[in-house]
């Protein structure tokens, strides 16, 4: 599943997601969820029981579900914002416990100069909270906005091998993980 984690109007995240799917496409080792989390659309956490119970109220909230729990891997791509990451992300995250357990992610991350390497790092201790596990390599890409023209993301050769070196883990990851959970 690729997350597109930036809901905001005129955001970059999408031309970046969509040269991530793109890219994952050509790789062929997955078949791609592609999750935007602007037409997710969902509310601010608005379950009554906590998610580690599964008992579920919502219709958002089973679609959601569904969704995370057929994955077998994640790419995140999110923005960084004010050192940290995209609430977002955090909302989709928060909605969810076992859904998550044992399962692979990587980051695409963008922002200024880090490359949005603050966000991820912000972000990893919730993360490991419900048992995803990060790959090893990550795409950060500064100053991603220069790269985009006319909507569409236009990624160096270095961006793309990193993404077919994590992709490569990924599938690796997913692998090893599964008995797991």
């Amino acid at each position: 599943m690729i997350v597109v984690a930036s809901v905001r109007p005129g955001r970059i995240g999408l031309p970046i997601a969509e040269w991530v799917n793109k890219h994952t496409e050509e790789f062929g080792a997955f078949d791609v969820d592609f999750a935007d989390l602007l037409e997710i659309n969902l509310p601010f956490m608005d379950e009554p029981n906590h998610p580690v119970k599964r008992q579920y109220t919502k219709p958002h909230t089973f679609a959601w579900s569904e969704r995370v729990d057929a994955a077998d891997a994640f790419i995140f791509v999110t923005p960084e914002y004010n050192h940290s990451y995209a609430p977002a992300l955090k909302n989709a995250l928060d909605f969810l416990s076992q859904e998550w357990w044992r399962k692979p992610v990587g980051f695409v991350s963008y922002g200024g100069v880090s490359g949005g390497s603050r966000g991820v790092a912000a972000f990893e201790p919730a993360m490991t909270t419900v048992g995803l596990v990060k790959a090893g390599a990550a795409v950060e890409l500064p100053f991603a906005a220069s790269h985009v023209v006319d909507g569409v993301f236009n990624a160096e050769a270095k961006p793309a091998a990193i993404l077919t070196k994590m992709l490569t883990e990924l599938v690796d990851m997913a692998g090893a993980l599964k008995p797991l959970r």
